[in-house]
């Protein structure tokens, strides 16, 4: 029989990695249940990983948006009584794209061969996240797979919310940021040089400033090629960089220590951890299992360190709000909301109602970071415009003056 390699989360919590002999994957996750584990993926050991560069092409059959897509009407239909396979059926003429389609009927034919649709997910070469495909578990467990979707479609598409609103958000600043350039750029190769000729022709004294913008075109234009080689090299040296775990973390600390910026980046992972948590434990998964699975949600390293050091304190028996509390980088009115959920045994729904406080907060904080950004952007380029473009009227005005 062929070997399989798993991972798996145990019923306290604690992830598991091995090897196991089955006739298929399906067989795997079956054992793993039986054995009281939570399964999260089963492959065959002489089957890569998927980690290349065709795995990212792969991952683009199925975008976000189509899976929320997806996930809403596979809802929306097994919530009105169809049966799976029929369901299936019929999302299958939806999609335009070809490649879709290919996915759908995967996942179909899986099911037809027997497969839970848990299991028909985890197939799709990571199309469909580990989150995802456990909340569709645990709803087969429960038996309300049609509401397991219905709460995973809305936890995607306030997640989508979110991420939409801090990327428009940056739009503007990053449009404004390029014109800046643009125009720095496009002054001193080209309009600055024609000045440089008028003045070496009149044989004209230059003051310092108006010298110090001249050489500088002077030099934009010559070594134009190495600024933008140095700065491609800049680039591809930052990423490399952050890459490397030691300095991701580092740049993740400062950055939590940053006066405004790392309230608003505190308040953006405790508004994903909260309700991918919440999600998840309203659809019936143990709370250690829950908090292993929301760890990869966290975009700062500091927090998700913190999010396991809590779940080192919830394993021996610590509240989820103390837990968080004791890291001391969460907001304190998200930790004291959460204690006052375990207090009231509603702990689902007071994550919930973290995540919408904060997912609030977020969005005035992006607001007033953006109504203060946007003015600044606007008169520094206005100042440096206005800088280079008097360095070489100035002269002018006082050679007209002298021959008047």
């Amino acid at each position: 029989m062929p070997l399989f390699r798993y991972k798996a989360l145990s019923a306290t919590g604690e992830p598991l990695d091995g090897q196991m002999e089955a006739a298929s994957a399906d067989e795997v996750v079956v054992r793993l249940q039986d054995q009281g584990h939570l399964p999260v993926e089963a492959r065959r050991a002489d089957a890569g990983g998927g980690e290349g560069f065709a795995g990212l092409l792969r991952r683009k059959e199925f975008g976000d948006e189509q899976v929320l897509q997806f996930t809403q009407q596979l809802a929306t239909l097994l919530g009105a009584g169809q049966p799976l396979d029929r369901a299936l059926g019929i999302l299958l003429e939806l999609p335009d794209s070809l490649q879709a389609r290919r996915v759908i009927e995967r996942v179909r034919e899986a099911v037809r061969g027997g497969a839970p649709l848990s299991t028909a997910l985890e197939q799709q070469h990571g199309l469909f996240s580990r989150l995802y495909v456990n909340l569709v578990r645990a709803g087969e467990a429960g038996g309300n797979v049609h509401e397991a979707l219905r709460r995973l479609a809305d936890y995607l598409e306030r997640s989508a919310r979110l991420r939409g609103r801090v990327i428009n958000a940056l739009i503007y600043p990053v449009i404004l940021c390029v014109m800046v350039v643009a125009s720095v750029g496009f002054l001193m190769a080209v309009v600055v040089p024609q000045f440089q000729v008028l003045f070496e022709s009149l044989n004209a004294e230059l003051p310092w400033y108006s010298q110090l913008v001249l050489d500088l075109s002077l030099f934009v234009r010559a070594w134009w090629w190495a600024l933008l080689l140095a700065a491609v090299l800049a680039g591809l040296w930052l990423a490399s960089r952050l890459r490397q775990p030691e300095a991701r973390r580092a740049l993740d600390a400062r950055l939590l220590r940053l006066r405004y910026v790392g309230d608003l980046v505190a308040r953006l992972d405790t508004a994903r951890l909260a309700r991918t948590l919440g999600t998840l434990v309203r659809n019936g998964v143990p709370l250690l299992s829950a908090i292993h699975l929301s760890r990869p949600v966290l975009g700062n390293r500091v927090l998700a360190e913190a999010v396991e050091a809590a779940a080192e304190e919830v394993k021996t028996g610590s509240g989820l709000g103390y837990a968080l509390g004791r890291q001391k980088v969460f907001p304190r009115l998200a930790v004291q909301m959460v204690q006052v959920g375990e207090e009231s045994g509603e702990l689902d729904t007071m994550l919930l109602k973290v995540a919408d406080t904060f997912d609030q907060e977020t969005a005035n904080a992006l607001d007033r970071l953006m109504a203060a950004l946007v003015p600044a952007l606007t008169v520094l380029m206005t100042a440096v415009i206005a800088v280079i473009i008097l360095s070489v009227l100035l002269p002018i005005y006082d050679l007209t003056n002298s021959i008047g």
